[in-house]
């Protein structure tokens, strides 16, 4: 009987294990979000604007949630090579940096978030900016990155898509507001 039960055991054990690895390699590992809004401003002052890193403790939403973060920069804002590194204990906003990639003048700024606390990660980021007509402007902020495998299982139980497309929808209506600002 003992030795039943203990096989019992066994199997039910490898069955437990067998389908944790399968959810591992079955899950999806990317994680992307984009938003977008239209700004009643020209592209090139919008560019100009969100071209500068340090504008974004104007519109997006991580400085609000901790106001007193530290915050260090090096190279030149608004160029390629630029640092922003941030520390914060708030879990919501962490320990991180961004630099600054890729620069397509007027359309695009592609950069790199490596991120330190809660947990490392590394997410590729832009802003997109196109005329919708003379006055109008289309900005789109996205990110794309990978959830090392068993990390990605956390993806079955948050959707990461959707809790950070809400706070770029927030950014975005903040930098709405105030390059429409009269």
């Amino acid at each position: 009987m003992l030795k039943k039960i203990t096989i019992a055991i066994a199997v039910i054990i490898v069955v437990i294990f067998a389908v944790a690895a399968a959810a591992v390699f079955l899950t999806r590992t990317e994680v992307s979000a984009e938003r977008e809004v239209v700004i009643n401003k020209p592209r090139n002052e919008v560019f100009a604007y969100v071209k500068q890193v340090k504008n974004q403790n104007e519109w997006a939403i991580w400085n609000k949630r901790d106001p007193g973060m530290k915050q260090e920069t090096a190279g030149t804002d608004g160029t390629v090579g630029f640092i922003s590194r941030w520390e914060s204990t708030n879990p919501e906003v962490g320990s991180g940096e961004q630099e600054i990639k890729r620069i397509v003048e007027g359309e695009r700024i592609e950069t790199e978030l490596r991120f330190k606390a809660p947990f490392e990660s590394k997410a590729d980021a832009y802003l997109i900016t196109e005329p919708v007509g003379a006055e109008q402007t289309r900005v789109r902020w996205g990110f794309r990155t990978e959830m090392p495998r068993p990390m990605n299982l956390m993806l079955l139980f948050m959707d990461l898509e959707q809790a950070i497309g809400k706070d770029y929808e927030e950014g975005l209506a903040n930098l709405k507001q105030i390059l429409e600002r009269p």
